[in-house]
This record gives structure tokens, C-alpha cells and sequence, in this order.
């Protein structure tokens, strides 16, 4: 983006970049990579996160099927994302090339998507183990901004969905955005859709709620803090802004944080109601 950098020049004190190579193991052709390495941790976390938490919220797993909601959870997220990737980011060049999107190696993964599939294979696994939708969705909800945080981490490593151009005095030269110094928005995405998203339901998971409250709460806080930071994430390149001034990602993430808002206020409501036709005199 030449045009900016009369706009941007690079300060005298940017933050160098971590160059980090995103093999962490070769072993003869096989390459393991950070960013894959991000996914394993989130699972393990997720997996020990769940199993703590489990009994506290009065849900009891056994161990197979405490297995079996990470597997239908993992396959979820990973076939959601993809097939967002490929309708929400390039539908025109997957259309054309359908063979492509088998192609994962080659990067592309919605959270979006992701999202709308773990959500679907939770619904399929409470159906086939008999558990009520909300108690699960809110003990899931809860793993989430780990493994968000993890793989904002390894696209920082990755050196890739890096910030627009900015002097802030903490900006940094990506290898793969030319010469100008931008907004390290990977970061902001950690912080923001992990750490500080982990401790607000995780707050919340010690408060009285009626079920559902966790799951709706983390729809509607990520549609906020994703928003919000991408004001400062470069947009997709063939993309570009979206509907005048919007990223592609804030139009997916804006209608969470409605949904989410409306979502938690009926939960209540239902809630107060059932309360209601419980106390009533008989």
C-alpha cells in the first residue's frame, strides 16, 4: 500500500518484529508448524478447562463423553471455518475452483464459521448423549478465548492479519506489509479475544445465572472486542472494505453482539418467568 506511507512514515523507535520461523519441528519432510501447534494446545486446554469446571456447573461427563464433545467440537471448528472461510472471504474464487477448498494447506479459516459449526456439533452431541443444549454451550463457551488467544498468537508468528498503517510508538514492520509500520492488531486480538474475554466468563461462571447466560455473553462480548479491533486490522486484500467503510469481519461480528444482547435478556426473562409459575400457590 505505497500511497500510505507518505501518511505513515516509519517512526525512529517501531518495535522490531519477532522473526520467528513458523516451523518449530522438522522432521525429514515433515514441518510442525506454531500455528498448528496453537490448535493442540487449545484442545488440551479446553479438554482440562471442561473437566474442572464440569462438576462445578452441575454437568457430569464421563470420560468418553467428555472425549467425544472435544472430537465433535474440533471436527466443528475446523469444517465450519473452512467452509466460512470460503463463503464469507473468497466465495467467487472457490466457486470457480471447488476442488480448492480441500486445499487447507494453503491457509484460510473463518472464526465465523467456525463458530456457527462448533455450535452445530455441540447441538448434534447433546443430542446423541442426551444433555440439555445450554449447560454444555455455556461450560464450552467458557474454553473458547484460549484457544482464540493461542491462534491470534500464531498469526503474530505467522506474521500475517497484521494492522493498517499508524506512527503509535508500539507499531512494527511486517515482513509481509511492505515497509510501513503498522498496528500489530494480532496482538489486540489476543489480549482483547482471549485474556480479557476469559475473565469475564470466567467471572460470570461464578455468578447465579440462568443457563445459556456464559454462551450468549461470549457471543455478544466477541462481536464488541472484534468490532472494535478491526478498526485496526488491515482488511483483506481482495477484499477490502466492505459496504462503505466496513470490514467483512465487523459485518459478521456486529450482528453477534445484537444477537448476543437480545439473547441474554430473554434468557432472563424466561428465567423470571419459570420462577414466577414455580412460586405461584397451588
Amino acid at each position: 500500500m505505497p500511497a500510505l506511507n507518505s501518511f505513515f512514515p516509519l517512526p525512529l523507535m517501531a518495535l522490531p518484529f519477532p522473526v520467528i520461523d513458523p516451523v518449530f519441528v522438522r522432521l525429514g519432510p515433515l514441518q510442525f508448524r506454531w500455528y498448528g501447534l496453537m490448535y493442540v494446545l487449545g484442545l488440551a486446554a479446553a479438554y482440562a478447562l471442561i473437566r474442572r469446571r464440569a462438576a462445578a456447573q452441575r454437568v457430569d461427563f464421563t470420560a468418553v463423553q467428555l472425549s467425544d464433545l472435544i472430537l465433535f467440537a474440533a471436527l466443528g471448528v475446523f469444517l465450519g471455518g473452512r467452509l466460512g472461510y470460503t463463503v464469507f472471504y473468497n466465495s467467487a474464487y472457490y466457486f470457480q475452483h471447488p476442488l480448492k477448498i480441500l486445499a487447507v494447506w494453503e491457509g484460510g479459516m473463518s472464526f465465523h464459521g467456525g463458530l456457527l459449526g462448533a455450535g452445530l456439533a455441540i447441538g448434534l452431541f447433546c443430542r446423541r448423549h442426551g444433555f440439555p443444549v445450554y449447560p454444555i454451550a455455556d461450560l464450552a463457551a467458557q474454553a473458547v478465548p484460549i484457544g482464540l488467544g493461542l491462534g491470534r498468537l500464531g498469526n503474530f508468528i505467522n506474521g500475517e492479519l497484521f494492522g493498517r498503517p499508524t506512527d503509535v510508538a508500539w507499531c512494527m514492520v511486517f515482513p509481509r506489509g511492505g515497509d510501513v509500520c503498522r498496528h500489530p492488531s494480532q496482538l489486540y486480538e489476543a489480549a482483547l479475544e482471549g485474556a480479557l474475554l476469559f475473565a469475564v466468563l470466567s467471572w460470570l461462571a461464578r455468578k447465579p445465572k440462568p443457563p445459556g447466560t456464559i454462551f450468549w455473553s461470549f457471543v455478544a462480548i466477541y462481536g464488541a472486542v472484534r468490532s472494535a479491533v478491526e478498526l485496526f486490522r488491515e482488511p483483506d486484500a481482495h477484499l477490502g472494505l466492505v459496504l462503505g467503510p466496513f470490514t467483512m469481519g465487523q459485518l459478521l461480528s456486529v450482528p453477534m453482539l445484537l444477537l448476543g444482547l437480545v439473547m441474554i435478556a430473554v434468557t432472563y426473562r424466561s428465567d423470571r418467568a419459570a420462577a414466577t409459575r414455580t412460586d405461584a400457590p397451588r
